[in-house]
């Protein structure tokens, strides 16, 4: 994986987007006339060479949230000892580096160029993986778990960094929602893995949960297109006139952190990540708790990923359609806030299918419509400097969620979760009022531009 991840990547490092508000010059001249192109033809070659490789490498990164809180249920803290809020801080501690280099990671990714900095944080991500399969105790496992929020952070927001200046905005919705979509896959292929490797306990005297790590490392470590006149037409089409090798300045990071549309952009990403990282983390939990066994668990933790996946791609394709986010997540959370409803409302083992239900519509208001809060964000942004910072900075608040969600769910509120449902439910209801309010200054920001005959004609803005 990592030579098929250094070779495809090599890919992402010509495209440039539109013109940014933070500016910096190295134009691209549009007044060249260029030979003719057949777009349709070059926007599905970028999509067969672009998003397989990104959405495979994710597939397996993410799958270590995923199979982390499977190797729960397949005797990890027994194994290991661990006792009290062990396991979670054995979740948490992944998101302090992830958080930390999230922005250091993009600016070294635009240093560095993809085809080196992603290759590194992939295959360093692969080994410790293995590495991961070995522990012996809690002091290892978070030595471990501290390195791959470390490898990790600089390939989601890196991926999105990259794909939002291939695209024109009213393409980018479904191909981020086909990246973003790779961690709803993993969530329910991780099910079904952790299902099939159950059977694997005892093999070369390794219990189950140590065959789930190491097998997701072995395949985490074992895995120019364009012509010049295809570049120029990409650099036209999406109007772009400025350089990604341009430096980021501390000027550039105030600009940016000035703006209001960046921290709401930002707590909207974060409050809907807290029960999106929940529904990750703890559904094998929440469903053992209903009385199932190991096998039992992990297939009944696939559903509600599947539920998701389904949401989410058809929402993408009508938001593609009608160039519009805000009415599909608000709709998203509509189905969000109702899940969690009954969760924190209804219990008894005659009401499981109630409850599974319930589940299905969290999954789906949550990692169901994450792709689509980050596209609207990220595709509102301009040009390579604020887009560098501005993925990174979103995702840098979902790594804060993931970091609350952790301690979110406790083993001895089980099967209840009183406290994990309370807090998803609050912060859902919160990311319905920074919806409202990012949405609102976004058409402040239109009419403004309407007014002014279309100001920057590089930069549109999407509600």
């Amino acid at each position: 994986m990592a030579d098929l991840s250094k070779a495809c990547v090599g890919i992402l490092n010509s495209g440039s987007r539109p013109g940014s508000a933070i500016s910096h010059s190295s134009p691209v001249d549009h007044a060249t006339v260029l030979p003719p192109i057949n777009e349709s033809k070059l926007v599905r070659k970028i999509d067969f060479r672009v998003l397989p490789i990104l959405f495979i490498v994710y597939v397996v990164s993410f799958l270590d949230r995923v199979n982390m809180s499977n190797a729960l249920t397949l005797g990890l803290p027994e194994e290991l000892g661990l006792t009290g809020q062990q396991p979670n801080v054995a979740l948490a501690i992944f998101f302090i580096p992830f958080i930390i280099f999230e922005i250091p990671s993009n600016l070294l990714l635009k240093r560095f160029r993809p085809r080196v900095w992603l290759s590194i944080c992939v295959l360093t991500f692969g080994v410790v993986t293995i590495g991961q399969g070995f522990v012996q105790s809690h002091s290892s496992l978070l030595v471990t778990r501290f390195l791959l929020g470390l490898a990790e952070s600089g390939i989601f927001p890196g991926s999105f960094y990259l794909i939002s200046f291939w695209y024109k905005r009213e393409e980018a919705q479904k191909r981020f929602t086909a990246y973003y979509s790779s961690t709803i896959v993993a969530g329910a292929f991780g099910g079904l893995l952790c299902s099939a490797i159950a059977n694997l306990n005892g093999v070369r005297g390794l219990t189950s949960w140590r065959w789930v790590f190491i097998l997701e490392g072995i395949v985490t470590v074992l895995a120019k297109w364009l012509s010049e006149s295809e570049r120029q037409f990409l650099l036209k089409k999406t109007e772009s006139n400025e350089s990604h090798t341009v430096p980021v300045t501390s000027k550039d990071m105030v600009t940016f952190l000035s703006r209001a549309t960046n921290w709401l952009g930002a707590l909207m990403y974060f409050s809907l990540s807290v029960p999106g990282f929940s529904v990750v983390y703890f559904v094998p939990s929440i469903v053992q708790g209903w009385g199932y066994n190991t096998l039992q668990t992990q297939l009944h933790s696939v559903p509600p990923f599947a539920a998701a996946l389904g949401f989410t791609l058809v929402s993408a394709y009508l938001s593609d359609r009608l160039r519009l986010h805000s009415p599909f997540i608000f709709l998203a959370l509509a189905l969000l806030i109702t899940g969690l409803a009954i969760l924190l409302t209804i219990h008894g083992t005659k009401t499981f299918s109630v409850e599974y239900a319930a589940i299905c519509l969290t999954a789906m208001g949550s990692i169901g419509i994450g792709g689509h809060v980050v596209c609207w964000y990220v595709m509102n942004l301009q040009g390579h400097v604020e887009r560098s910072l501005g993925s990174a900075w979103m995702i840098c608040f979902g790594g804060i969620a993931g970091l609350v969600a952790t301690f979110a769910f406790m083993k001895k509120e089980a099967p209840y979760y009183l406290t994990g449902y309370s807090l998803s439910l609050a912060t859902a209801s919160l990311c319905v009022v920074v919806h409202l309010c990012y949405g609102l200054l976004i058409w402040r920001d239109k009419r403004a531009m309407a007014r002014n005959g279309g100001g920057n004609p590089g930069r549109t803005l999407y509600l």
